[in-house]
């Protein structure tokens, strides 16, 4: 017998379901949660969240809320219901999650209402673990168990409070509370479980995994330390060009991972600064070749993603990143072992074409290397604690480098150390932006994004919607036509509050069309890399508005991972609206 559709289902009886659900109160079905509830504002994903109404009243509450719908009938009536409710809507479902899943948001709460019974049996293994994989530790997942009489043609299938428990203990997780209740429709043939289920704080285990990596695991050279960082930069930096493997598994083009580790590794070297206890600078280290000596006259911030090179140096660069991968994969790919052995990382290598006249350095270049695969709770992990990692990595790999000096009867500048550890980003270079906001203020009306005042002349300014001191990012996306007044005295280094960002969605989107995607295919192809390197979510898309749903989830995530000062601008900006 085939499978029900059930998302078709609910499409076909939207209205009527949206009238049903939307006549019980949340605070009926949900008030036993009274005193679980996080602090606002956590931030909350409802899953299967129908028309938006426990969507709604959370947000009502103060937090932050992405809401999980796959029927596009019930995500209408969501709209029609609550326009005007803070709430980040995506089309996703269980058990993959995938879309949420690369938005690399994790989350202090998440509600599953009514929706468990939707989810076959198989499938549940695989959507538990990815629900775990979404949740902060210490956070919580609830999920409302329906008893009784089943509906075959809604796609439901049986529950029961012992799975779910067992599902629990499987993932390092416990039933905190579960309770009992009747239908809230009055449907005697039918009971409802509540069942609230905590993360503990070391749930994942992947903090004590990097503990182990970084300081007590055996190095005969600074290549593991290396590694690690190298992920970690990925993670915080180009975590839009990874792709689900599966359930277990995040692949890191291979390219990527080399081009980065070129990265880190140039400033050090070119210093003279040991990585092993033999080397002395650029000698015997099995990536450093004939090819990666010939790019010295290539800066390092220009080995990113975006930037074209042709002839001699599109040639060393190809064999500097497949030395580098090759290094990699037979070094400390291999050796970086669990506590009790096994590889933590594995590579899959392919074969790029042996000589490019010409390389952009895209996607699918970067992949053409083959791919590295990274454990999930890892590579979470890496993306929300990247802030905290990275200097413990830097001290270990400080250390091992100056240990390495010493046995050598050298002398290490420490400054010049630390200069030769900082990754460095491109400068805060606006001027691509510049010229194409003074292009338009010329040709047409331009207007500050925060506050609709229209540019010209010298109150035109150019803003990082996400401040530079928080989240280093020049690419074109991120910058914005502003007020000088607003941007200079007000917003500062704020990141722009949720509501404040939704309010200038359409001059935003309007921005990224006329500056950057419509007139110059050249501006366009740099702004879509871009942006698909640096935000999840926007891999193979050319859609505007969808680059900006992306971007709305990285403020989300930013603000929550990182505790970054919000500006809601709303009393400024009516002033600067009012003259």
């Amino acid at each position: 017998m085939a499978a029900v559709n059930s998302v078709a289902w609910y499409d076909a009886n939207a209205d009527t379901v949206a009238s049903r659900y939307e006549a019980i109160a949340s605070e009926n079905i949900h008030g036993w949660l009274a005193n679980m509830l996080p602090a606002a504002p956590a931030t909350v994903m409802d899953v299967g969240a129908g028309t938006g109404r426990d969507a709604a009243w959370l947000a009502g509450k103060g937090y932050n809320v992405v809401a999980v719908e796959p029927s596009t009938g019930m995500r209408a009536n969501a709209a029609r219901l609550h326009p005007d409710v803070p709430i980040q809507w995506i089309n996703d479902s269980l058990p993959a999650l995938e879309t949420v899943t690369r938005s690399a948001l994790s989350f202090d709460l998440i509600l599953l209402s009514a929706v468990w019974m939707h989810v076959a049996a198989g499938d549940r293994p695989r959507a538990f673990r990815k629900l775990i994989n979404l949740l902060k530790p210490g956070g919580l997942i609830v999920i409302s168990l329906r008893l009784g009489q089943a509906e075959p043609a809604r796609g439901m299938h049986p529950v029961s409070l012992v799975e779910l428990e067992t599902l629990a203990r499987d993932h390092g997780a416990f039933v905190e509370r579960s309770v009992h209740a009747t239908d809230q429709q009055g449907r005697s043939d039918i009971r409802w479980t509540q069942v609230a289920i905590r993360l503990p704080d070391d749930g994942t285990g992947a903090l004590p995994l990097l503990r182990h990596v970084i300081l007590n695991d055996d190095k005969s050279s600074t290549y593991k330390l290396a590694l690690l960082r190298t992920i970690c930069r990925v993670a915080d930096g180009a975590a839009g060009f990874a792709r689900d493997h599966d359930d277990e598994f995040v692949a890191v083009p291979m390219g990527l991972v080399a081009l980065t580790w070129i990265r880190l590794f140039r400033p050090l070297l070119k210093a003279g600064f040991p990585q092993s206890p033999s080397n002395l600078g650029y000698e015997r280290l099995g990536f450093v070749k004939e090819a990666f000596v010939r790019l010295t006259e290539v800066s390092h911030l220009d080995l990113r993603v975006g930037m074209s090179f042709s002839g001699d140096i599109a040639a060393a660069l190809h064999q500097s990143l497949k030395d580098a991968a090759d290094t990699i994969a037979r070094m400390p790919a291999t050796y970086m072992t669990y506590a009790n052995g096994g590889a933590i990382l594995s590579v899959t290598r392919t074969s790029p074409r042996s000589r490019l006249s010409r390389i952009l350095v895209d996607q699918a270049y970067l992949a053409s290397f083959g791919e590295m695969l990274v454990p999930r709770h890892l590579w979470m992990a890496l993306r929300r604690f990247d802030v905290w990692v990275e200097p413990a990595l830097i001290a270990e790999w400080t250390r091992l480098t100056k240990t390495y000096a010493a046995r050598q009867g050298r002398r290490v500048d420490d400054a010049a150390l630390a200069v030769a550890m900082t990754w460095q980003e491109p400068s805060r270079d606006v001027r691509a932006a510049r010229e194409r906001a003074i292009c338009l203020s010329e040709r047409r009306s331009l207007y500050c994004t925060w506050s609709g005042k229209r540019l010209v002349g010298e109150t035109l300014d150019l803003d990082h919607c996400f401040p530079w001191s928080i989240w280093p990012c020049g690419d074109l996306w991120n910058l914005m036509p502003a007020h000088r007044t607003v941007n200079q005295r007000e917003k500062r280094a704020r990141m722009p509050s949720d509501s404040l960002l939704r309010a200038a969605a359409d001059r935003i989107i309007h921005w990224w069309g006329a500056a950057y995607i419509e007139d110059d295919p050249m501006l366009a192809e740099r702004f879509w890399l871009e942006a698909q390197s640096s935000l999840p979510m926007t891999k193979s898309t050319s859609i505007p508005g969808e680059l900006f749903d992306a971007v709305s989830l990285q403020r989300m995530r930013l603000a929550h991972d990182q505790q970054v000062p919000e500006w809601t601008g709303d009393k400024y900006v009516a002033a600067i609206r009012s003259g």
